[in-house]
């Protein structure tokens, strides 16, 4: 089987994205930090995509559409980053810990 065949598989897009939404949420049940959460969370984002984009390519009608879907999705993942971080450096000021397990007091 060549790499053109490979490239050329809805199959190998759905593949590599469920390998990484996989690691996503496996990344989410076991880090105890809250970047490692964060950067779980990114993966399952880039699965998303992966999924827009391939459908777009092998199936949509409209070339557009699953290219706008992922713009929406990196705008999405930019924003949680920034605001994911500055929780994280605000947790950390005031506990002087990132593990989520030294967090159980908090209200809200």
């Amino acid at each position: 089987m060549s790499m053109l065949t490979l490239y050329n598989s809805l199959n190998t897009f759905l593949y590599l994205a469920a390998l990484l939404f996989g690691m996503g949420v496996y990344g989410m049940v076991t880090h105890r930090t809250l970047i490692g959460m964060l950067i779980s969370s990114e993966l399952i984002l880039v699965a998303a995509s992966i999924n827009f984009m391939a459908f777009n390519r092998f199936t949509a009608p409209d070339p557009t559409t699953g290219q706008i879907f992922t713009l929406f999705i990196m705008a999405i993942a930019a924003a949680e980053a920034a605001i994911g971080l500055s929780i994280v450096i605000a947790v950390y000021r005031n506990y002087k810990s990132v593990d989520t397990e030294d967090l159980v007091d908090l209200k809200g």
